[in-house]
């Protein structure tokens, strides 16, 4: 059975583990037998900039980036961040935002405000949205660190990918003494 390739988009902030959490996705995706790609964008990320990664699968991925209005999920590690690629959604896309703040220099600056009501605006736009505390979840799983395995975690749970895989994936990726606290976070954010 042929398999469509599908488009996932993760955007945040620098230091949030979105280029980790593409590079665990793809590792899964491999295993399951798909051809993936990834494009990553972080180029002012370590002054607070943006940071993407479009994750695509499928029999065969001929370009590692999506147009805009192919992508399925929309996996947003930062508030603010969700409004900026909603374009790139489909019209029966999924969205999970993380509910983490994280001011741009310029909210900082006093030149512009941190828009309000993100959450209940894209609820208006799409059906399927779903909003994640992935620092009190990641907390929960001993490593306040792992907001970023609680998010990947509500990506799985709309993925048809085994717990095997992933935890696979997390184990390759993670220091031993990190791999426990981030694999209860993985399943705290699925359940989530």
């Amino acid at each position: 059975m042929k398999k469509k390739v599908r488009n996932i988009l993760l955007a945040g902030v620098g230091g949030q583990g979105i280029l980790r959490a593409s590079d665990i996705c793809c590792e899964v995706m491999m295993e399951a037998g798909y051809d993936a790609k990834k494009s990553e964008v972080h180029g002012m990320a370590q002054r607070g900039g943006c940071v993407t990664s479009h994750v695509c699968f499928g029999d065969k991925v001929y370009s590692p980036l999506a147009k805009k209005g192919d992508v399925e999920i929309l996996v947003a590690f930062e508030k603010l961040e969700t409004l900026r690629y909603l374009d790139f959604l489909t019209p029966d896309g999924i969205v999970i935002i993380n509910e983490e703040q994280l001011n741009p220099p310029v909210v900082n600056l006093g030149d512009a405000l941190y828009p309000d009501q993100i959450l209940e605006k894209v609820k208006k736009l799409f059906k399927t949205v779903h909003y994640v505390h992935a620092s009190e979840l990641a907390a929960k799983a001993g490593n306040p660190r792992a907001a970023n395995t609680v998010v990947l975690g509500a990506l799985a749970s709309h993925l048809s990918f085994e717990d095997a895989l992933w935890e696979k994936a997390l184990k390759a990726s993670f220091p031993p003494k990190l791999v426990e606290a981030n694999i209860r976070a993985f399943h705290l954010g699925k359940k989530a």
